[in-house]
């Protein structure tokens, strides 16, 4: 802990500090990045706030299992973490995977589906990155720069993807949005549902 500088934040202190952005938490699409994300304590309160707007459509009747389906896919999409050590990052994206997966089997028992769980795992496995913020390289692979991958929805539960290298993130952000239009990778579409990579050729 002390080698690394880990400090975990306690869950009174995470939740005042997100309710200070509350109507943000509650945005299923609003992005949030975590540039030291740990095992995930500020990552899983905002799944835990974005899921229960998800749910709270269907239990007024507003959605359909696949409309929650869509939203609980672009809640995680736009969850980001970046973590130095390669055991808090697999225990942050187990963390959140188990958080999608009770609230989804609570929703619907034994109507699951086994691709929307692949797609989830997809996203958290492109979304929480074992990297260094600061240099702005995978500790995985050091040669490798960091890339964030920007995830939006398209008609007909289409998901469009584009990479983008954090460094020029950070380097050309001037309080305007996050992602610009100049991504280093652009994919073609692909539903919600098919998010795995095969469909993307890795």
């Amino acid at each position: 802990m002390q080698q690394h500088g880990e400090v975990f934040t306690n869950e009174r202190e995470v939740n005042a500090m997100l309710d200070l952005v509350r109507h943000e938490t509650e945005r299923i699409d609003s992005r949030f990045l975590e540039p030291a994300c740990g095992d995930g304590n500020f990552l899983a309160e905002i799944l835990r706030r974005k899921l229960r707007v998800c749910r709270s459509l269907v239990e007024q009747g507003k959605n359909t299992q696949l409309e929650y389906e869509k939203n609980a896919v672009l809640a995680v999409s736009s969850i980001y973490g970046i973590e130095l050590l390669p055991d808090n990052a697999t225990t942050c994206r187990e963390r959140l995977f188990k958080i999608f997966h009770d609230e989804y089997h609570a929703l619907y028992v034994d109507n699951v589906k086994q691709e929307c769980m692949d797609s989830i795992r997809y996203l958290l496995g492109k979304n929480v990155i074992i990297g260094n913020a600061l240099t702005y390289h995978r500790v995985d692979n050091p040669k490798e720069w960091i890339i964030i991958s920007e995830w939006s929805l398209l008609g007909g539960g289409m998901m469009n993807r584009r990479d983008y290298e954090f460094s020029y993130l950070v380097a050309g952000n001037r309080g305007g949005d996050f992602f610009s239009d100049m991504p280093c990778q652009t994919f073609p579409p692909v539903h919600f549902l098919k998010l795995n990579p095969q469909s993307y050729g890795e």
